[in-house]
């Protein structure tokens, strides 16, 4: 990040207010396409996807160079059933059955990669069919499972990826994703955890999105309140049960060629299908940029436990914490797990400022390839969204008696070192 973005991109943040997202937005009209590597930096894409929250997709220039495109993947573009049994083979992976819906998702079970392919192979042979239904892998955690050294080479767009910096430092969990299916595979209607950001490479194969910008997602909410799994189903047409669709503004669909990169903002429902048989690489993301969103999401979050179990307040001892332990369960984070999260990010940001600030250090840190204008950007929007943290009643009542530093200690740090950058 250089400086002149930086500073765009904290006079944004400032003009907010603290405010978190806004009403329902229209969809722009188109989705814009990145046709050149050379001729789109950060900054462009800081200032005309990340802060207007905005999708776009990347062209396949921008991962030509990839080794899971040349590796994966037949001269005819189909997915390579040998290469990937040699490698992979023995690999347990997660698979979901497209046909069975389980809530607004579908049931998963796991195979070794071997057993899935060996599906696959069959189903295409019988024309797309198989009595076992249309079975999807998603949510191989490759980067787990083996090294991705060879695999793919992180955008530079998409580096500032605080979710898995963070996950990478607890040594327990990821957010970095395989998926395969064949033709006709697809994901319900949803919009992705923590409301965080998303990218998508298309290895091979061809998707549909079906986008809805934020808050239009509540125009399809049918009569109970509850959210459609299939947008595309004619049941959206019944008033009666979806009496607010005529207010939902027209989706935005794209078509995903094969190597093209799709970037999803927060909070942005979609839907997706495979047009054909279909590998991708897909990452959730969170930093300085879509933070707030985060935040807004977790407090939303927590208000409709505490309504679900409000008649028990009165009855139960801890009623807060007990709250604390079911969005937990629901969500896969509480306010306590958010506060350590932010406290990782800072710290490591303090410290690449503080090695940068010093005389004959590189512009980059060795730990994190932070530069000096990012590591105080973000150590600007970590200040902004802990202040909100600390004053909010459900946090003051979480133990943090153990935390260190504690939360107004580390507020101070943070404010400090916003203070000292601001000469950068």
């Amino acid at each position: 990040m250089d400086r002149e973005t930086r500073l765009l991109a904290e006079r944004h943040f400032r003009g907010l207010g603290g405010r978190g997202p806004g009403g329902a937005r229209p969809a722009p009209r188109r989705v814009d396409f990145i046709a050149e590597p050379g001729a789109f930096s950060y900054a462009d894409f800081v200032r005309g996807h990340l802060l207007p929250n905005r999708p776009c997709v990347f062209s396949s220039a921008f991962t030509a160079g990839w080794g899971c495109r040349r590796r994966w993947v037949t001269p005819a573009g189909a997915p390579d059933w040998d290469y990937l049994l040699r490698t992979y083979g023995d690999v347990v992976v997660p698979v979901a059955n497209c046909g069975l819906r389980e809530y607004n998702s579908n049931p998963k079970e796991r195979m070794p990669l071997r057993d899935y392919i060996g599906y696959w192979r069959g189903h295409i042979e019988a024309g797309y069919s198989s009595p076992r239904g249309c079975l999807y892998l998603k949510d191989w955690h490759l980067c787990r499972d083996s090294s991705a050294k060879d695999v793919f080479t992180l955008p530079v767009y998409f580096s500032s990826d605080w979710l898995n910096e963070y996950w990478d430092t607890l040594d327990v969990d990821d957010y970095r994703f395989i998926y395969m299916g064949p033709t006709g595979s697809w994901s319900p209607f949803h919009a992705d955890i923590f409301r965080s950001f998303s990218w998508s490479v298309n290895i091979c194969g061809r998707k549909k999105w079906i986008f809805f910008p934020p808050g239009q997602e509540e125009a399809l909410r049918d009569c109970h309140g509850s959210l459609p799994y299939d947008v595309t189903s004619p049941t959206l047409l019944d008033s009666r049960l979806y009496p607010r669709r005529e207010h939902c503004c027209p989706p935005l669909e794209v078509t995903q060629e094969a190597g093209e990169m799709v970037f999803v903002p927060s909070g942005w429902h979609h839907q997706v299908h495979n047009l054909e048989d279909t590998i991708s690489i897909n990452h959730n993301w969170v930093n300085g940029f879509n933070l707030g969103h985060m935040w807004h999401f977790l407090q939303q979050e927590l208000r409709a436990v505490q309504q679900e179990v409000i008649e028990w307040k009165e009855s139960m001892p801890d009623w807060h914490h007990h709250c604390q332990v079911i969005m937990r369960s629901c969500t896969g984070i509480n306010f306590e797990e958010f506060y350590h999260f932010l406290k990782v990010i800072a710290e490591r940001r303090l410290n690449s400022l503080t090695k940068g600030m010093e005389p004959g250090q590189a512009e980059h840190s060795e730990d994190t390839g932070v530069g000096l204008q990012q590591a105080a950007f973000d150590i600007s929007r970590i200040a902004e969204v802990l202040a909100s943290v600390v004053t909010h009643p459900d946090f003051q009542r979480v133990d943090t008696s153990a935390f260190a530093p504690q939360p107004e200690q580390l507020l101070q740090q943070l404010e400090q070192a916003v203070a000292s950058t601001a000469s950068l």
